[in-house]
């Protein structure tokens, strides 16, 4: 039994650890994952506290994850763990019985699962959880409870230092589709043999005597027996996914014009895309800067693109108060929230390839692009 508390301390540690670290390096990321499930259960009154609800969620983990692992702090550890698992084991079989959220979130960007999955997961790791929480007063550690606590109060810290740069910047590693390298057509592209979604039809039909409504499927629904049974509805369930490109809702407009996703990714020279997702929502304390390199940008011959899902009101106010002499683009929210973890952040393409990337804290002088990117 020593053997089997020990292995389920640090299986159980470093999957804490790890689902802390993967939210913990993209806290906008778990922000959005916390708005999405505000929105599906109607508590859009909560939205304001996504944020710090990322950053305390990632730091618990990590926090339990880490006094697991290294044996600290036993007793909280187990508890912490305990209760955790206790409270989302259930909350995932509700999720994966409805659905309203497709993707939990639970690894961040890092690891994408379906919600049965995480459901599953969960009772795999409940198993290990229970088993260090019963048996964590045979559990000693070799050091003392005042260096434990300091130990874990330094790693609580450091875990929320290293999210608040994330979070000011952009995150050190990048899980996303649209990560620097990225050659975005590349992304977008469906393999000749590649699987096709496979969905079911399902019948709903009225027997006409009982009134009982009973479902079919294509193989025996009564479509013939008018006499007997009368159609009420029908729905197609996916009963397997097939592939789904990584990137497959890039797509930019200009408002009145028309589609320019084509001309941007087919651009041999550089295009600057200023991803604003919400324009109401944007930081504008840098707007100097960047109306300085888009000034650059048109005199050089460079695109310089602004991207939002705002209307056209709010974008006429936007240019209105901030001089911002660019051209606007439409886009899907989603897409754009996915692309730069940041509102403004910029992004810079050639020939359809992410080039480099920029919060709005870091938005690059014409000179530091020219010595930067253009010599290199």
């Amino acid at each position: 039994m020593k053997i089997v508390r020990i292995i389920s301390r640090l299986f159980v540690g470093l999957l804490f650890m790890f689902s802390g670290f993967v939210k913990g390096i993209d806290p906008l990321g778990s922000t959005y994952k916390f708005t999405d499930y505000f929105q599906a259960f109607g508590m859009e009154w909560a939205e304001p506290i996504a944020l710090v609800l990322g950053f305390l969620l990632s730091s618990a983990e990590f926090i339990i994850g880490f006094g697991l692992f290294f044996n600290l702090k036993l007793k909280f550890s187990s508890w912490g763990a305990l209760i955790f698992m206790s409270f989302f084991t259930p909350l995932t079989l509700i999720l994966a019985i409805y659905n309203p959220v497709t993707d939990c979130g639970c690894f961040g960007d890092a690891l994408k699962i379906t919600n049965w999955q995480t459901f599953w997961k969960n009772i795999i790791i409940i198993i290990p959880t229970i088993i260090v929480f019963v048996g964590r007063k045979k559990i000693k550690s070799v050091l003392t409870p005042m260096f434990q606590l300091a130990i874990l109060a330094t790693a609580f810290i450091g875990i929320n230092l290293f999210s608040f740069y994330c979070y000011s910047h952009l995150p050190i590693i990048d899980f996303r589709p649209y990560k620097i390298g990225t050659n975005i057509p590349d992304k977008m592209t469906i393999p000749e043999n590649a699987q096709q979604d496979v969905y079911e039809t399902i019948f709903k039909y009225q027997n006409l005597k009982t009134k009982e409504i009973k479902e079919f499927n294509q193989t025996n629904y009564p479509w013939q027996d008018t006499l007997n049974w009368k159609w009420v509805d029908s729905k197609s369930i996916l009963v397997k996914e097939g592939y789904h490109p990584p990137i497959h809702d890039f797509v930019i407009e200009i408002p009145n014009e028309g589609e320019i996703t084509d001309l941007i990714l087919e651009d041999e020279n550089y295009s600057f895309l200023l991803i604003a997702y919400d324009l109401k929502k944007s930081f504008t304390s840098n707007q100097q800067l960047i109306n300085n390199l888009a000034a650059f940008c048109n005199n050089s011959g460079y695109k310089f693109y602004c991207v939002t899902s705002s209307g056209e009101d709010e974008i006429n106010n936007f240019k209105s108060l901030n001089n911002a002499q660019y051209t606007f683009c439409n886009a899907d929210e989603i897409m754009l929230k996915t692309m730069i973890r940041s509102n403004p952040g910029l992004v810079l393409l050639k020939k359809g390839t992410v080039i480099n990337m920029w919060h709005y804290n870091d938005i690059p002088t014409p000179d530091e692009f020219k010595n930067s990117i253009i010599k290199n």
